[in-house]
């Protein structure tokens, strides 16, 4: 029933569908819907009475969505926010609790080869990085109006950036001529800057420096911070909370919640990785990570 969107393969659905373990009346939460992969996975392993609330706060992802979720219905419920909203969110619609929670903070390919919002250094898009464009602040803004400390934090907090502080410097100096506008633009000064010595053997220079600023844009870490606390009080006993993360702020952040949550029983050790034959098909889930969690009795 889920029409399958050629744009995007989401990671790790088997895991997800088996830790979940989807039945017939649970409710189940896709905090990141993206195009609808995981939850139509979900619907699927549920049955004709297992329902869905989607959150995602990019209009054009929760269109597309939509479309490849058509076949289920009212089993799901769209909602254009934030996971960061779940707890008032299912409060409003009178929702009590929930089976089981699925976070995938992974970008999805609409993101990264289809938005024209400059998500990627491949293109050559405006800087906007913007998840919810009603957001007033995008990644133009904060290059054109921060501070060199500002903007090697950003650097090196979000994006483990280490050369964050001569990147930032040459971003403040080329902006007293021309701001800079486009993603090629930022891509084209951070290979400058930096010397080819220190750049990184398996990815772009620039990788880290638009990872840090996306995650400045959106407010990230402090939306995910806010679900991880919100996720367990929401969640029926038994409940699952399962989180997709790619990359090390996030993994750090999610195995502390799991782990010093009193309500929670972490039941992955170590993070679930993708299988040499999805690696193979599908290279951008070699670094998903997987961590799952169970509520357990008051």
């Amino acid at each position: 029933m889920y029409a399958h969107d050629p744009l995007h393969a989401p990671v790790l659905v088997k895991e997800v569908v088996e830790f979940l373990q989807p039945r017939p009346g649970g409710i189940y939460v896709d905090g990141n819907l993206g195009l609808g992969g995981h939850a139509g996975a979900i619907l699927e392993a549920g049955g004709p009475r297992c329902r869905l609330i989607g959150f995602d706060w990019d209009e054009a992802a929760q269109q597309r969505a939509r479309r490849n979720l058509a076949g289920f219905g009212d089993q799901v419920v769209f909602v254009r926010t934030n996971f960061a909203e779940l707890k008032d969110e299912l409060a409003r619609r009178q929702i009590g609790e929930v089976d089981g929670l699925l976070l995938d903070l992974g970008l999805s390919s609409l993101h990264l080869d289809d938005s024209g919002r400059g998500f990627s250094f491949k293109g050559d898009e405006p800087l906007d990085m913007r998840m919810d464009t009603r957001q007033e602040v995008t990644a133009a803004h904060i290059l054109a109006t921060a501070s060199v400390e500002e903007l090697a934090d950003i650097f090196y907090l979000f994006g483990e950036e280490r050369q964050a502080r001569p990147i930032a410097r040459a971003i403040v100096e080329r902006r007293i001529r021309h701001p800079l506008e486009s993603s090629r633009e930022l891509a084209e000064l951070v290979e400058r800057t930096v010397p080819r010595r220190f750049h990184p053997r398996r990815i772009h220079m620039a990788t880290k420096v638009f990872q840090g600023l996306r995650i400045a844009v959106n407010r990230e870490l402090d939306n995910l911070v806010r679900v991880l606390a919100d996720g367990p009080e929401v969640l029926r006993p038994g409940g699952r909370f399962c989180v997709i993360s790619f990359h090390s702020l996030e993994d750090r952040l999610v195995k502390r919640a799991f782990r010093d949550h009193p309500r929670l029983q972490v039941l992955t050790a170590r993070p679930v990785v993708a299988g040499s034959s999805e690696v193979a098909a599908n290279p951008r889930s070699r670094s998903a990570k997987l961590r799952v969690a169970e509520v357990i009795g008051e």
